[in-house]
């Protein structure tokens, strides 16, 4: 099992940043990639941003060149950072692990991300 902690949501003004950490612990071995995934009010889950053990990473057109997602490993923590903010990335902001062998795949609580216009 694999246990992740979101934090550094909040509330921010249009063209401000947030930084999220997910901290993770448990069984983190041979994680092959993390994310950040959110869902808006009525609408589904959708992909931010992912990072795999090689430190590739890809986000979510809507997204680039505004939020940067990193790890640090000697923390077991993934970040994400936010900038330019716009009032449609408000959402609840979840934190996933994914492992292919054995399977697994594992979400965060949520952290609420709220832009004010």
């Amino acid at each position: 099992q694999v246990q992740l902690v979101e934090s550094g949501g909040g509330l921010v003004q249009a063209g401000g940043s947030l930084r999220l950490s997910c901290a993770a612990s448990g069984s983190i071995f041979s994680i092959n990639e993390s994310g950040w995934y959110r869902r808006a009010p009525g609408k589904q889950r959708e992909l931010v941003a992912t990072i795999t053990s090689g430190n590739t990473t890809n986000y979510a057109i809507s997204v680039k060149g505004r939020f940067t997602i990193s790890r640090d490993n000697a923390k077991n923590t993934v970040y994400l950072q936010m900038n330019s903010l716009k009032p449609e990335d408000t959402a609840v902001y979840y934190c996933n692990a994914f492992r292919r062998a054995p399977y697994g795949s594992w979400w965060g609580q949520g952290t609420q991300v709220t832009v004010s216009s």
